[in-house]
């Protein structure tokens, strides 16, 4: 995290020219139409500075923080007639790498009909938040646990013990295992939010109820640009808007979580597609005048491989389970200025070692306000209060943070 360092002056210097340049009200204000309208080019910026965050709460895949990120989008599609659309977007954190977020093409075989094909790195088919995780649609500053913390469990490094499992509660950050892959690594949140997958996807619309389903090389929580063992994960979302500004979600995905190399460590052959991630959404959305209401629960369970145990430990015991609940909301107390909130918890299934029984993972519990003020219609300033509570582990358990934020987007 304290890569901030070598870019803090910069991104603070863009953030002053960009209130100044809003000042003027000469920010572009609509994405970028080329080619009488065939290919149009959006993007979206933003800048956030805070606390230090020393119990890597708020830590991504990526290895940054949340509270600490300098992140530039840049989203083009291109117009091949009506039926085909290609998509693509580019993104960099902290003037970092330059990484395909997205690629792929949009079929409509209809015209008429509100049904399209995706093919390629294609958007999340699962969860609510997943779908608006870009810093405009997210009304606070951190992300909804189930989408962000690392837990202690890696595809391609394994456990051989109950105990070992244990030892690591809350090195989710950097976690090593003595199967399988030997270097420390990062490991995975219930579900990906700064990650697509890459598959099929089917998306249909008829009157009030949204269904989408898709094929994918990775799973929710490790999002594959290719595949890394010998299955796929089926995924599928269902959305009922009975009356205006009540949306009602569930969502469910399947596949294989393990890798082919570390199930080979584990087990000397390649049953990977045996251990599988299966997890399992709901979500409610009210919106109504100047009030914003979102509720959403998400339930995951990994398949690991079970060992024989070294001497003096106990094997591991699966499925690994997971329970997130997240609960936000957001009242405008004027047209330019809003306040939000959210709680957060995220649990874990107990395990047994030969000294205790414990969640395999430390809960967390995490309680974020926030406001927001609009300098212009696309440039939005934040600042977020942060408490957060982990329930044991090795990191510090309690970390209060705070955090300013600059979104611009076109």
């Amino acid at each position: 995290m304290k890569r901030w360092n070598r870019f803090a002056w910069p991104a603070l210097l863009l953030v002053v020219c960009a209130v100044r340049a809003a000042d003027a009200q000469v920010l572009p204000s609509e994405p970028i139409a080329l080619a009488n309208g065939r290919v149009t080019v959006s993007g979206d910026l933003s800048a956030t500075y805070g606390s230090d965050d020393p119990g890597f709460f708020n830590y991504t895949d990526y290895e940054h923080s949340t509270f600490r990120l300098f992140r530039v989008d840049l989203t083009a599609a291109v117009k091949a007639g009506p039926h085909f659309t290609l998509l693509g977007e580019i993104r960099t954190e902290n003037l970092g790498e330059i990484r395909p977020y997205a690629l792929y093409l949009r079929i409509r075989p209809w015209t008429t009909r509100d049904f399209d094909i995706q093919v390629g790195r294609v958007p999340p088919t699962f969860g609510a938040f997943a779908r608006r995780t870009y810093a405009n649609d997210n009304p606070l500053i951190g992300y909804p646990l189930a989408y962000q913390y690392l837990t202690s469990l890696r595809p391609d490094a394994l456990p051989a013990s109950a105990d070992e499992l244990l030892r690591k509660r809350s090195l989710g950050w950097l976690v090593r295992y003595s199967l399988g892959e030997a270097a420390a690594d990062v490991g995975v949140p219930l579900v990906s939010a700064f990650r697509w997958d890459t598959g099929v996807q089917a998306h249909t619309t008829i009157g009030m109820l949204s269904a989408t389903a898709s094929v994918t090389a990775g799973t929710v929580s490790n999002p594959l640009f290719s595949d890394d063992n010998h299955g796929r994960q089926w995924a599928g979302r269902v959305e009922l808007r009975p009356l205006a500004g009540l949306i009602l979600g569930t969502s469910l995905a399947r596949g294989p979580f393990i890798s082919q190399a570390a199930a080979q460590a584990a087990l000397g052959d390649s049953r990977d597609a045996q251990f599988m991630q299966t997890a399992w959404g709901g979500d409610a959305e009210y919106s109504r005048d100047h009030y914003l209401m979102r509720f959403e629960t998400i339930v995951s369970r990994w398949q690991l491989p079970v060992v024989q145990a070294p001497p003096s430990q106990l094997a591991l015991q699966t499925p690994l389970g997971a329970l997130s609940t997240s609960i936000e909301g957001r009242y405008k107390l004027r047209p330019d200025l809003y306040v939000a909130g959210r709680f957060d918890h995220l649990g874990f299934s107990d395990e047994t070692s030969t000294t205790a029984t414990l969640p395999w993972d430390a809960p967390v519990t995490r309680i974020e306000i926030a406001a927001g003020y609009s300098i212009q219609r696309n440039l939005l300033l934040k600042a977020a209060f942060q408490h957060n509570n982990r329930d044991g582990g090795v990191l510090r358990q309690v970390a209060h943070l705070v955090a300013a934020q600059l979104v611009f987007w076109f």
